[in-house]
């Protein structure tokens, strides 16, 4: 079952219909709108694909579409939109800068796996980037390893120790930490883990938010609760508990 089906009761949504949600969402969050001809333009696809496949989205009840009229996601829509999107992001990610796969490659990459990424790869990918926020030296030392240069070479390449950087970095890192719950409205500042458990890890995963994403406060509501933020470009709300549970660092 892909992503967005466990969101749709009695229904299993296709890779190609997340496809459409995705690009619908960014669309969305890039002009404040879609339309058909935006979709299969952004896609390379004829219009008459893109109104079969809306169709579809909106039996589902993840679109709101009348012919030749403006596209809406419904709020399960831009949920399983934003949700494929963080997926795709994160892959994306992994990439080009762990791997140090081109651009074009590293998506086409994460087009074809972010549909079968489940919960726990997802949170497993999330925490591989949170440690690297403490110690960004391991990727270069992964890099300048001779053995990942020149595979051929089999196992038998010694494999460099990590940089006396790493201890350094970590201790930075720390000292420039603090809680989203912290930043003030008006200011921005950029994700570094999220100290968090179970269902509500996975929430703020889903909602895009990720490590080295920039979160900026809009408004908090009277008595401090909720954080109405500004994440990837969709406006969110969230509650004390989930802000101070995100460890940031200030925004360059």
């Amino acid at each position: 079952m892909t992503v967005a089906a466990r969101n749709t009761p009695d229904a299993e949504i296709s890779s190609s219909l997340e496809d459409y949600l995705e690009t619908i969402y960014l669309l969305v969050q890039e002009q404040g709108f879609a339309r058909v001809k935006d979709v299969a333009r952004a896609r390379d696809v004829k219009a008459a694909s893109v109104s079969i496949a809306l169709r579809r989205l909106a039996e589902l009840a993840l679109v709101r579409y009348e012919r030749r009229e403006y596209i809406a996601l419904t709020p399960s829509g831009e949920q399983a939109g934003r949700r494929v999107f963080s997926r795709h992001r994160l892959l994306t990610r992994f990439f080009e800068e762990v791997l140090s796969m081109p651009a074009g490659a590293a998506g086409e990459q994460a087009c074809a796996m972010e549909h079968s990424l489940t919960d726990d790869a997802m949170d497993r990918l999330v925490r591989f980037f949170e440690f690297l926020g403490t110690c960004p030296s391991v990727v270069e030392s992964f890099r300048q390893c001779p053995m990942v240069q020149d595979s051929k070479r089999g196992p038998h390449v010694h494999i460099g120790q990590l940089p006396d950087s790493c201890a350094v970095c970590s201790k930075k890192k720390e000292s420039m930490s603090m809680s989203l719950g912290d930043v003030k409205p008006g200011q921005s500042a950029v994700v570094t883990k999220i100290n968090a458990v179970g269902a509500l890890r996975q929430r703020l995963l889903d909602m895009g938010v990720l490590p080295d994403t920039i979160i900026e406060i809009e408004r908090v509501g009277l008595g401090g609760d909720p954080f109405w933020v500004r994440c990837q470009g969709a406006r969110l709300a969230l509650r004390r508990s989930e802000a101070n549970s995100i460890v940031v660092r200030p925004a360059d």
